[in-house]
């Protein structure tokens, strides 16, 4: 099991140290100056999200909403989402940001989705199994998300359906397996994901 656990996390730093150097080390000095200039607020957006074992941790995206002070899932049409955040969140590039997460121990590139601490406590309550999805670092994709699972949950059968998935990953952890949901997600994203908004 550590070694499984020292192979998954040479991954993510070496993946994670690729795209910040390669990627990130000028697309987000560009991404957070046309943000910026569209509406005002930071180019980065943090918010708190729970971890493994359930230890919150700040969670970067860009910012692709207005400022507002509302925390309610983004929906398809969404007022808040600025023209670039729409963009952004279609390709995903708005996620970009959470490769320092990785590098820093906070996440990992595969794993359960992390939560808003408020859906944690809600779905910690009435889905079975809930809170075992926190025995791994949470992860920019999942295996809950190459299989349609991602974006806004509309409702609790598809809170169960993702969590199941998350335990199936967990119980199933391969490093081949981590590999075909990279590439399952990049094939995702140039393809265009309907649930992506």
């Amino acid at each position: 099991m550590n070694k499984n656990r020292t192979l998954k996390r040479l991954l993510d730093i070496l993946l994670s140290l690729a795209v910040i150097i390669f990627v990130l080390s000028w697309l987000l000095p560009l991404l957070v100056i046309i943000i910026k200039m569209e509406s005002a607020g930071p180019g980065i957006f943090k918010q708190e999200r729970s971890g493994r074992n359930n230890k919150p941790f700040w969670c970067y995206k860009f910012r692709s909403m207005r400022v507002n002070n509302s925390n309610a899932q983004a929906i398809k049409g969404d007022f808040r989402t600025t023209r670039m955040g729409a963009f952004m969140r279609r390709t995903s590039i708005d996620e970009l940001p959470q490769f320092f997460n990785v590098l820093f121990g906070e996440m990992s590139i595969v794993g359960p989705r992390p939560h808003m601490l408020k859906h944690t406590e809600e779905y910690s309550l009435t889905v079975d199994q809930y809170m075992d999805r926190h025995f791994l670092r949470p992860g920019i994709t999942g295996w809950a998300q190459v299989n349609g699972y991602r974006g806004e949950i509309r409702d609790h059968e598809q809170i169960i359906r993702r969590t199941e998935y998350d335990i199936w990953y967990i119980e199933n952890w391969t490093i081949t397996g981590d590999i075909r949901i990279i590439i399952n997600t990049i094939v995702s994203v140039v393809k265009g994901d309907e649930n992506a908004y």
